[in-house]
């Protein structure tokens, strides 16, 4: 497989809780030849901690600081990145990735992630305790709609169509598996 990205080596995968960051980001890096990563994971590992034990004990605001360290210290090339949600909120952290990355903007409707977030109390979310899943969903798109090299609407089309809205629009000169074959590796 070939594959060569315009520019910039890694494709970043931002959005709301739900969007379909971490699944797609799972089969467009496999169908791209990329390596994943999920930056949820990797702040879970820098403190042996889940992201709702965090915003429990220290608040929403220590989530967001140990969210923004992690991605500060995240040096990768040809990775798929699938960003938690709060990612957007900062921007040297947004800006440090985009160095070597095109960001994604997985858009999906409200109605849509709702019907995909059934833990919203318990998901570890960089939310204020007092912000609903439409506050916090109108206060992120601005940032999202900010940071985004391109949008895709995720909610109504499968994984395996948003993978392929992505190389479509990020990427050039490129050799993917088919979907009937990944599916079956």
């Amino acid at each position: 497989m070939f594959f060569m990205m315009n520019k910039k080596s890694n494709i970043i995968l931002i959005g709301m809780p739900g969007a379909g960051k971490s699944t797609v980001g799972v089969i467009l890096a496999k169908m791209t030849s990329h390596d994943f990563v999920d930056t949820d994971v990797l702040i879970q590992m820098s403190v042996g901690r889940a992201l709702q034990d965090i915003v429990d004990k220290n608040g929403h605001m220590a989530l967001r600081k140990i969210e923004e360290k992690v991605l500060l210290d995240l040096r990768c090339n040809n990775h798929v990145i699938a960003t938690g949600g709060s990612a957007v909120y900062s921007h040297i952290a947004m800006e440090h990735l985009k160095t070597n990355g095109t960001a994604v903007f997985l858009n999906a409707e409200l109605p849509i992630l709702e019907t995909r977030i059934h833990n919203f109390h318990t998901r570890g979310l960089a939310k204020r305790p007092d912000q609903s899943f439409n506050d916090l969903f109108e206060e992120r798109l601005i940032l999202y709609r900010k940071y985004a090299d391109f949008i895709i609407d995720s909610g109504k089309l499968s994984q395996e169509e948003v993978c392929e809205e992505i190389i479509a629009k990020c990427c050039r000169d490129i050799r993917v598996q088919d979907p009937e074959e990944y599916r079956q590796s």
